[in-house]
């Protein structure tokens, strides 16, 4: 969503009376790639580019091929074969292994079902939406389907039988949340149409103003989250220390539930330093539909918030045990509060990107998209004396 962000930013401060543009989508990837399915980049006519569809190798050829887009106003869908022996058109020796079909779509600012005007839309939803893009097919490509996570269509092809096929595997793609390019036959005509998953922005809720709540802040928002930042004194949450924060809140503990939104993507983090402010709070986000709630200190804390949680009548469920995380954070070896932080928001984006945290040379399958099975086991190194020894982590 931040590169949506990015992008949309960039396109409304485009001069149309004296530029033209164009969107470059990567829409199918078979082999490795830099970037994986659902990058963008935002290009205009002056050679300028917003977003980015490789890791810098592809920009410039995919800029050409985009003024052809702008001249003619037509869409094409070009496929780059970043394989060693096979990218010599391109000038350069890539080495990726991957062929990638890029999809670069002119953009016509009076053209209300543009893909930015439509992505517009989606910046400030609440709930996921699915996205079907033609990118091969007889006088369709660029055509788009848009399903909202309730089942209603705001967007739909020309062609109705392809709107049924499709509309199945969109509702099918919010239980699965894989994105992919499939393809359709429908009588003489072949469709390849990338569906992809648009998850709403993180947002990330911090409990407790403290000195090393600033790094946390600061990094969240380096990746496009939405913070917030609370606590009971005010003196903790000045403007000065949280310059980034989208929202400062003085709220009291038991008017959390009142004051913020916890949606299934919202992330809590309790790190206030004062153990029955911490316990107080933990008990009102229970309640709530947040799938992470961290907290900061030793283990021993979180027991004892347990064991006074069941004097009270109080069990916590298998669910709220795989929620709350506590000690917070990857064991990285952090020990200042940046590195901390850096380890906080690794484990929250491990969490709602369903990945364990694991070194990824250990992964012998592609990096960006793994299915539920290779997911299981991941391999850790670790150093203890002079021995190296290795051990398998769930």
């Amino acid at each position: 969503m931040k590169d949506f962000k990015a992008i949309i930013d960039a396109y409304k401060q485009v001069d149309f009376s004296q530029r033209k543009a164009a969107l470059a989508t990567v829409v199918k990837v078979r082999g490795s790639s830099y970037r994986s399915p659902g990058a963008r980049m935002l290009i205009t006519d002056d050679g300028r580019w917003v977003g980015s569809i490789s890791g810098g190798c592809l920009e410039g050829d995919a800029l050409r091929k985009a003024r052809t887009v702008m001249a003619d106003k037509n869409p094409m869908t070009v496929t780059y074969d970043t394989r060693e022996e096979s990218n010599q058109n391109l000038g350069i020796g890539l080495g990726c292994n991957g062929v990638i079909d890029v999809l670069i779509e002119p953009l016509d600012e009076h053209n209300q079902k543009n893909a930015i005007n439509q992505f517009s839309s989606l910046v400030n939803t609440k709930e996921p939406v699915v996205l079907a893009t033609i990118f091969s097919g007889l006088n369709s490509v660029g055509e788009k389907f848009l399903l909202s996570n309730s089942g209603d269509v705001t967007s739909s092809f020309s062609n109705i039988e392809l709107n049924k096929l499709v509309q199945s595997d969109l509702l099918k793609l919010i239980e699965s949340k894989r994105s992919e390019a499939k393809t359709y036959v429908i009588g003489d005509e072949q469709f390849e149409v990338f569906i992809e998953l648009i998850q709403p922005t993180l947002s990330l809720i911090i409990f407790g103003g403290g000195f090393d709540a600033r790094p946390v802040s600061e990094l969240a928002k380096s990746l496009g989250w939405n913070v917030s930042v609370t606590d009971e004194c005010v003196a903790h949450i000045a403007p000065i220390f949280f310059p980034t924060a989208d929202k400062l809140s003085l709220c009291q503990r038991e008017f959390i539930d009142r004051d913020f939104e916890i949606t299934p993507f919202t992330a809590c983090v309790l790190m206030s330093h004062n153990y029955e402010y911490d316990r107080d709070v933990l008990r009102k986000l229970l309640g709530a539909h947040t799938p992470y709630i961290g907290i900061l200190g030793p283990r021993k804390r979180f027991d004892k918030m347990q064991q006074e949680f069941s004097v009270a009548g109080i069990t916590l469920s298998e669910f709220d045990l795989q929620r709350i995380h506590s000690p917070i954070g990857l064991d990285i070896g952090a020990e200042a509060p940046d590195e901390i932080a850096l380890s906080i928001i690794s484990e929250i984006q491990s969490k709602f990107s369903n990945r364990s945290g694991g070194f990824l040379k250990y992964h012998s399958g592609p990096i960006h998209q793994r299915d539920a099975k290779s997911d299981q086991v991941f391999k850790q190194v670790y150093m203890e004396g002079e021995g190296l020894h290795r051990k398998s982590s769930r």
